[in-house]
């Protein structure tokens, strides 16, 4: 058959991906934001390792199963390869070195990240390849589930609780019963994934409300909208507005400080799932343009990033936003097509919160109460506050240089 033939059907969508042999035998199984796009990469480019190139040379079929969000997706390519032992999914032949989710047996389960121990009297989950990206996804999932994590019960209720990341057992806040229904949820959400545990939910709840027990159908109303969230799901299509045909992963936020024209710095601020990254964060010193040009000093550190993303090869954004207006994007834009990116890309206006992008004439205008434009507001607002911090500090060391 011709396989790159069949890529062209496979969804665009977060899943996996199982590359079989000429027998149907799955040889390794991988995960994508975007299914086809991923797959595509393994045609277009020479392979970095003799293992893809006679991969490659045994493929014959590919097999998706799509998934709700990228979070998903990971947790689902651990199970399968778990499950399936690929002949080429090689770091996961000696699980051993790899975190795990472990639940314990207790009264009150506790859900932890951690290596396989001897005998240790916990329910093991996974293992799992990349344990940054597992601690992010149990982070969101936490919100949902809202499970204990402490190995012994504090006497009250901790920070956790009042975080709304915990449902206090240790002070009696939720029954056992409940406690236990919840951890099975959690467990069916590793085994299943959001879809399926939301068709559950929604019949527990329609069962509520039949018996009028109208406080406890409320409560499930709220993790199926909860669910909803994590999933990465926007029903308000804002997403698709801007020119995304899904919620971006990465996103990557610039902005530029500068007083007249002294110490004059830019900012990146990176969000990982809508929430900061801080470690990913970037200060850069205007080093080139010495003339006061907020147009040319954005081109500076877009050209001064995005190089070097080429060049070591780092993870590529899904979309990056600029602090400004149309000319700011232009010139931002600009850089990208200077150095081949093909990235989505956006600028905000502070007068009127409008969106502009590179593909629509006119401004983009949502609604104040979209979550959307709340998350772009959020990293533009972000990016100056660092950019301003940073120009702060580099005149207080000029000022106590010149002192000295």
């Amino acid at each position: 058959m011709d396989i790159k033939e069949s890529i062209k059907s496979l969804p665009q969508g977060p899943g996996v991906y199982l590359m079989k042999d000429k027998q149907g035998r799955v040889i390794y199984v991988g995960k994508a934001a975007n299914i086809k796009k991923r797959v595509l990469s393994y045609f277009s480019r020479p392979q970095p390792s003799y293992k893809n190139e006679v991969l490659l040379r045994q493929l014959y079929d590919i097999s998706t199963i799509t998934t709700a969000s990228e979070h998903e997706a990971f947790l689902l390519e651990s199970r399968l390869i778990k499950q399936l032992r690929p002949h080429y999914n090689i770091s996961l032949k000696d699980d051993k070195s790899f975190p795990f989710i472990k639940i314990t047996r207790q009264d009150y389960p506790g859900i932890f990240i951690g290596r396989k121990k001897p005998n240790e009297d916990v329910e093991y989950f996974g293992p799992y390849t990349n344990a940054k990206l597992l601690r992010l996804a149990l982070k969101s999932i936490r919100k949902v589930f809202k499970f204990c994590n402490c190995y012994k019960f504090p006497k009250k209720e901790c920070l956790n609780f009042h975080l709304g990341l915990c449902s206090a057992p240790c002070t009696g806040r939720i029954s056992r019963r409940d406690y236990i229904k919840n951890i099975q949820d959690f467990k069916h959400f590793l085994k299943r994934g959001s879809l399926s545990l939301t068709g559950i939910l929604e019949k527990r709840m329609q069962h509520y409300a039949r018996l009028k027990k109208f406080e406890e159908a409320l409560k499930l109303r709220e993790k199926i909208k909860a669910l909803g969230l994590l999933s990465e799901q926007s029903s308000s299509g804002d997403w698709d507005a801007i020119g995304l045909d899904r919620p971006p992963y990465r996103i990557e936020a610039f902005d530029v400080s500068n007083i007249l024209g002294n110490e004059a710095v830019g900012s990146m601020v990176t969000f990982i799932g809508g929430k900061p990254c801080k470690n990913d964060y970037r200060r850069f010193r205007i080093k080139i343009v010495k003339n006061i040009d907020d147009y040319k000093m954005l081109g500076e550190i877009l050209h001064r990033r995005y190089n070097r993303v080429i060049e070591e090869s780092l993870d590529k954004p899904d979309l990056i936003v600029i602090d400004g207006g149309r000319g700011h994007l232009n010139v931002a834009s600009g850089e990208l097509r200077y150095l081949g990116l093909d990235i989505p890309i956006i600028a905000i206006a502070k007068d009127q919160e409008l969106i502009y992008t590179v593909t629509r004439e006119l401004p983009l205008k949502l609604d104040r109460h979209s979550g959307v434009l709340q998350l772009i507001q959020q990293l533009r607002d972000e990016a100056h506050r660092f950019a301003i911090n940073y120009h702060k500090l580099l005149r207080k060391k000029k000022v106590f240089q010149r002192d000295g």
